[in-house]
């Protein structure tokens, strides 16, 4: 494990932040600010270190272990920024993407195509095999996007599935976990959870993570451990395939109202001038390139450091 200073905890938790922030709007993955922000491979080998062996290993030697063994600092950290994020940035983003989402998605839209390149570099040598790997996640992602939303449920155990799938796209870069809840159609009913402290359901969707991240996280570190190079050409694709639902300017095919909230069924995507309504292309623009150099900035930074 690390040897971290406390400000170094206060920018994990800031990473969090933008982690949370970043599952909260559908078509975005909080994996892909894990990658980008350089925590990726810690945080699937910390959550991979927790097993049943934690018990014999607290029982033996105490608590204090069992909190290094799992890299507890780390994971505490970054679970505090992810949940004051969803906490108190639900209610932005859920205004955002109702009233400015042609700026949201632009913002996003240049913060994923950026990570494309940034992750994509850490490939050392691309040949055929890695090229076909990184167009068949590209392709995989592409058809998610393209999948139908399902009708919203609101059952306890239904729940407790999607959030199992959502969290296993969410440690996806380039697979958005609310994306998938949207497919499933269970994302207004837990992000009204949220809203409405909703406990039993908010416990409900979070036991169902713990219980797919836990699995999820070993097939992961199999992954990265004997196949790391093809395994990091797929997580590129999947990036480049989550383009198609974070296009910024869309048609709207179909609607669904559920209560006093109307939510987008089916939508594709058109160019700006083809858009009905302001487009807002200029600032649009500004905003993605300021999402795409954002990532190189942070980089940049963590390369000083």
């Amino acid at each position: 494990m690390k040897t971290r200073k406390l400000a170094d905890y206060l920018f994990i938790t800031l990473k969090g932040l933008a982690m949370g922030a970043a599952d909260v709007v559908p078509g975005v993955s909080g994996g892909t600010i894990a990658f980008i922000s350089g925590i990726y491979e810690e945080l699937i080998n910390s959550i991979n270190s927790i097993n049943l062996s934690i018990f014999s290993l607290w029982k033996k030697q105490g608590f204090k272990a069992v909190w290094k063994q799992i890299n507890g600092n780390f994971l505490a950290s970054l679970i505090l920024g992810i949940l004051i994020s969803i906490f108190s940035l639900a209610k932005v983003l859920s205004w955002l993407l109702e009233n400015e989402p042609i700026l949201l998605w632009a913002f996003f839209f240049g913060l994923v195509l950026a990570s494309v390149f940034f992750v994509g570099k850490e490939i050392p040598k691309w040949n055929l095999g890695t090229v076909s790997v990184f167009v068949l996640g590209a392709a995989l992602a592409y058809l998610v996007t393209e999948l139908p939303a399902s009708e919203n449920s609101g059952s306890l155990p239904y729940l407790f599935m999607s959030g199992m799938l959502a969290i296993c796209a969410m440690i996806l870069p380039g697979i958005s976990g609310a994306f998938i809840l949207v497919l499933l159609g269970s994302y207004k009913t837990i992000l009204d959870a949220v809203h409405q402290r909703d406990l039993i359901i908010v416990f409900t969707v979070g036991l169902g993570c713990v219980v797919g991240l836990l699995s999820f996280a070993r097939v992961l570190k199999w992954m990265f451990n004997n196949y790391r190079v093809p395994t990091l050409a797929l997580l590129t694709g999947f990036i480049l395939g989550s383009l198609n639902k974070i296009w910024p300017w869309k048609e709207v095919l179909q609607t669904k109202d559920f209560g006093e909230r109307t939510m987008i069924i089916a939508e594709r995507n058109i160019w700006p001038w083809a858009f009905q309504g302001d487009n807002q292309l200029l600032l649009a623009v500004i905003l993605a390139i300021l999402g795409f150099c954002l990532i190189f900035i942070l980089e940049r930074a963590a390369s000083k450091k």
